[in-house]
């Protein structure tokens, strides 16, 4: 089971994580000054993980408290809590803000009820 903050927000369906690239964050010289060559390391890029999966329930009432819970989560400032990935990896990570959740596409209709989503957690430098 998958969890952010103890909650399992992502669990209703299935999902997958994504870490965004990791290393350094690099700023040509140009942006700042066009008539500058080069680059310069700026500093680690931020830990990004993206979400994608979908929430599943058996009526709108349901599909909308698995909604609900997850916009509890998203706060300002943002939630800070522990991420876990469920499955075989069983990986977590610590002190990730939650910080975007985005439905992708309509409510499809069947036996149960099913929305596509994209959630983005990421860990700010201290």
């Amino acid at each position: 089971m998958s969890t952010f903050n103890d909650l399992d927000l992502f669990g209703s369906g299935p999902h997958r994580f994504t870490l965004a690239p990791l290393g350094e964050y690099v700023l040509v010289n140009a942006r700042i000054d066009p008539f500058q060559a080069g680059s310069q390391p700026i500093g680690p890029l931020d830990l990004t993980i993206t979400i994608r999966g979908r929430l599943v329930a058996d009526s709108e009432v349901d599909l909308w408290t698995l909604r609900d819970a997850i916009a509890a989560q998203l706060t300002h400032p943002p939630t800070t809590a522990t991420l876990k990935e469920g499955g075989a990896g069983n990986r977590s990570w610590e002190d990730m803000s939650f910080i975007n959740f985005t439905a992708l596409g309509p409510t499809d209709r069947g036996r149960r009820l099913s929305l596509a989503y994209s959630a983005t957690l990421v860990r700010f430098p201290t």
